[in-house]
């Protein structure tokens, strides 16, 4: 089903109905409430511990939550009204402004030792996640401007690599190994997706290998997670403390779970429960049926983020869509594969579920962008439906009309 303008009915005093239209894609704001109701539901369960941990009031996690969770919302509501066209007047300081703060991590680093390595101030922001949003906006500008000549190595490639290289770099040092290859991967996948000739996309993968699997090993965090899911493939209980817990607590859970607050796993040892382990819990209260229905939610924002994508006014608005909507369903199938031992540990949030401030106020503001690519679509269609959108042209030099007719990307 293509994105359409949601109609409802209103009585009017007459007893006669009249049509609504909504200028917005409603299941994708369905799905996203429903993710950020039940994200709020798990963190109040799984965070009580943690918050005593941090010396905190049982809902100190929840309650800051709740403020990330608002500040979103309104974020995302901007957002949904201002044109995605006029993001090209600040490109620019956009991205050095994130690249200042991926440098401001590394300052923080030598400053204070291996203490939060990813964060500035204490915790509150972590650059790399803004850093995938705005990567994707600007090379899905980079790209629309260069379409007709992304084949050519001088032109394209060589400034690709590099945009591409020193985001990629300066996540790296941090490091964050996964935000890195997220960074990369997606920055291929617009390439793809503009036009870019597989030859070229191939190569560029294949220098990223080589680049990214001998810096993956440089660094001891990579190196040992790596090996840890490597002799966990090989032997369960030899894998990584923190992927046993979780398994635990997918076990425990069962079919039907445990029950919403009752699960004991996110108590004894699993590892940083409200945040990067929240789908255990969510597994372990509400059983594997519950963590089907999350899958089931992150396909469903998955296909309407695709289906806006599919219908945007120009390319530039299909690949902004595009490029939000896989970071956002990527970041989720990360999370969720790695606590089932799937793919080596990332560390990656699950979106509208974690507990994090800048993971959520990203993805929020994300879905702000994707609802005005909405929005844009929608206007453009019922504009076509108007019997005025045909407006004939009785003065040209050959006394012929002419219809104007729309864009296509």
């Amino acid at each position: 089903m293509g994105e359409q303008t949601f109609v409802t009915k209103l009585q009017t005093k007459s007893g006669k109905s009249r049509s609504i239209h909504l200028p917005f894609d409603v299941p994708m704001l369905l799905i996203v409430i429903v993710l950020l109701v039940f994200g709020l539901l798990m963190v109040y369960s799984a965070s009580w511990d943690f918050s005593l941990l941090m010396g905190e009031g049982p809902t100190y996690i929840f309650g800051r939550q709740v403020l990330w969770v608002f500040l979103g919302i309104l974020l995302a509501i901007i957002a949904s009204f201002i044109d995605y066209h006029l993001y090209q007047k600040i490109l620019v300081p956009m991205w050095l402004g994130t690249l200042i703060l991926l440098l401001a991590v590394l300052v923080a680093h030598e400053l204070r030792g291996a203490e939060m390595t990813r964060m500035l101030l204490g915790g509150s922001i972590q650059p790399s996640e803004l850093a995938k949003a705005v990567m994707i906006i600007y090379l899905s500008f980079w790209l629309y401007r260069r379409k007709d000549s992304l084949n050519d190595i001088q032109i394209a490639l060589v400034p690709l690599v590099i945009i591409l290289g020193l985001t990629f770099s300066f996540i790296m040092m941090q490091p964050d190994l996964s935000a890195a290859l997220t960074v990369l991967l997606l920055g291929v996948m617009l390439f793809f997706l503009a036009g870019g000739d597989w030859k070229i996309i191939l190569l560029v993968i294949v220098l990223a290998l080589l680049v990214g699997l001998p810096l993956m090993y440089l660094y001891p965090t990579g190196r040992a997670r790596m090996n840890s899911y490597l002799t966990g493939l090989n032997n369960p209980l030899e894998g990584s403390y923190h992927i046993q817990r979780s398994l635990e607590a997918i076990i425990k859970g069962g079919w039907f779970g445990v029950g919403i607050g009752q699960a004991d796993t996110k108590f004894t040892g699993l590892p940083l429960a409200p945040t990067d382990s929240i789908y255990a819990v969510v597994v372990e209260e509400t059983g594997i049926l519950g963590g089907f229905f999350v899958v089931v939610m992150f396909l469903l924002l998955v296909w309407r983020g695709y289906e806006i994508a599919r219908n945007a006014p120009d390319q530039l608005g299909s690949l902004i869509a595009f490029g939000l909507t896989s970071w956002i369903g990527f970041e989720a199938l990360m999370n969720m594969a790695t606590l089932v031992g799937l793919i080596p540990f990332t560390g990656n949030a699950l979106p509208f579920i974690s507990a994090g401030g800048s993971s959520m106020v990203v993805t929020l503001t994300s879905i702000g962008i994707i609802m005005n690519i909405s929005k844009a679509s929608i206007r453009q269609k019922s504009s076509e439906r108007s019997p005025n959108s045909a407006v004939v042209d009785l003065r040209r030099r050959d006394g012929r009309g002419r219809v104007s007719r729309h864009h296509r990307s």
